[in-house]
């Protein structure tokens, strides 16, 4: 649900190499408005400077939600009108079992919401850092399911753009969903908005070349190093840093790195995406059949039939104990004007 952390997440305004593709919904049309008085908050579980994320639970079936507030003056102010629109729009039309699940959006003077499942195993990210790394088995448990999810996307003509352990969470069995689509984007070709995380961007991004799907598998690339190192590895002082040694591409391996992760990550960190694996004829398959993966069954991947590694401490539905703790004092935020508010038409 995103939680401030060391990295540093931008996004400049969208430069289209094509005309923009719209979106398709071909899944049946489902109610999307909802109360937000019916929901009762329990605490939040993200926040940034973008918004929040709370706890909420529905006053009338007791089930547990993950309500995001935005105020419509940030949207504004930031230029993000084009990015909230396609992140709603692209939830609506996906379904994959890795991959949070949005219920439905809603609107006032103040706020734009949008509710999702709930899931109480946390970030990725605490995990990691509550263990210091992770063991191979574990890296290429949570790798397998995060490739399913990319390679679906990707097959929707959809680039995620914001891969990194904070957008991870886990659900109560141990699983991970992708989170947070404020980054994604319909591209059939090529684009070349700069966004992203630093430490995860791919070279071609910050070099504001144009660019497609091979920036996830980059990304991935990052995450696998980050689980089996504890630490990503292009870090700095500042985003100029960073992005000075991901042009270098020179990369250090702890002795005790798994050998056939280590070549995967090395073949995933190419600079030039032409020569990125999972950028040829058979794109993510190529990823699935490398040899760290051989053990996988991807179907049993797929339908979740591989135990996870870790079992996250849940109690009850409500339970936010994976979660940070955060200062509930929110800022208020003024009203738009009836004006200003046709620009979230359809909400």
């Amino acid at each position: 649900m995103g939680s401030d952390s060391s990295s540093t997440s931008f996004s400049l305004d969208d430069e289209e190499v094509e005309p923009s593709v719209s979106i398709t919904i071909n899944s049946p049309a489902r109610k999307t408005s909802f109360a937000v008085e019916d929901y009762e908050r329990i605490c939040t579980v993200g926040a940034g400077s973008f918004g929040r994320v709370y706890l909420v639970r529905h006053t009338d079936t007791q089930r547990c939600y993950a309500l995001k507030q935005i105020p419509l003056r940030n949207i504004i102010a930031q230029r993000q009108i084009r990015h909230v629109h396609s992140e709603r729009d692209i939830m609506m039309r996906l379904s994959h079992p890795y991959i949070v699940k949005m219920y439905r959006t809603s609107i006032d003077r103040c706020y734009l919401y949008m509710l999702f499942e709930y899931l109480p195993g946390g970030e990725l990210f605490s995990h990691i850092r509550a263990k210091g790394h992770f063991s191979n088995g574990t890296t290429r448990f949570y790798a397998a399911e995060v490739v399913s999810a990319l390679s679906y996307l990707h097959s929707k003509i959809i680039i995620y753009r914001d891969l990194k352990p904070e957008n991870l969470l886990l659900t109560r069995e141990g699983h991970v969903k992708l989170s947070d689509f404020g980054f994604a984007k319909v591209v059939s070709e090529r684009t070349r908005t700069l966004c992203g995380t630093a430490e995860y961007i791919a070279p071609e991004i910050m070099a504001n070349q144009s660019y497609d799907k091979a920036v996830d598998w980059w990304s991935l690339g990052i995450l696998i190093y980050e689980m089996l190192n504890g630490f990503p590895p292009f870090r700095g002082n500042n985003v100029l840093e960073i992005f000075d040694k991901i042009v270098s591409g020179k990369i250090r391996y702890r002795r005790s790195f798994d050998p056939v992760a280590k070549d995967l990550v090395k073949k995933l960190l190419t600079v030039d995406p032409m020569f990125r694996l999972g950028n040829f004829e058979e794109e993510a398959q190529d990823i699935m059949d490398h040899e760290w993966f051989e053990s996988i069954d991807w179907d049993d991947v797929y339908d979740g039939k591989i135990t996870p590694p870790i079992k996250p401490r849940v109690s009850e539905c409500d339970d936010p104990g994976n979660f940070d703790l955060y200062d509930e004092r929110e800022d208020q935020h003024d009203e738009i004007s009836l004006t200003e508010l046709e620009l979230f038409e359809n909400w």
